[in-house]
């Protein structure tokens, strides 16, 4: 069983569960976008910033992108861990992953929440 402070799970399977249970939020936030499409109306400028005002639209969307950066980390953890067996390097390919991933959360909070 891998245990490392570096993993986001506390073991495998906890990691396997996040896992599973990111792939629903987004399967979920996918049919949710895929549906507002489909089944709304010619969309515009106006439908859209409507759309995304909406509370519920952004904490779903908040959820999701935490769910990406959450499956992401899991899944470059593990090839990094797998493939690239010096510490230093590896540690330091992590910090960058580490760095790409807030710069996407917070970019995505500031999108969102933002004025």
């Amino acid at each position: 069983m891998v245990n490392n402070v570096s993993s986001f799970g506390r073991n495998g399977v906890h990691d396997f569960i996040l896992l599973r249970a990111t792939a629903i939020i987004l399967t979920l936030y996918t049919l949710y976008m895929v549906g507002y499409f489909a089944f709304g109306a010619e969309l515009t400028y106006q439908l859209w910033t409507e759309f995304f005002s909406q509370t519920s639209t952004k904490v779903f969307t908040m959820l999701a992108l935490i769910s990406v950066l959450i499956h992401a980390w899991i899944g470059l953890w593990q090839v990094l861990t797998d493939y690239i067996k010096p510490a230093g390097l590896r540690g330091l390919l992590q910090f960058g992953v580490v760095a790409a991933l807030l710069s996407y959360f917070f970019s995505g909070l500031f999108i969102l929440w933002g004025a």
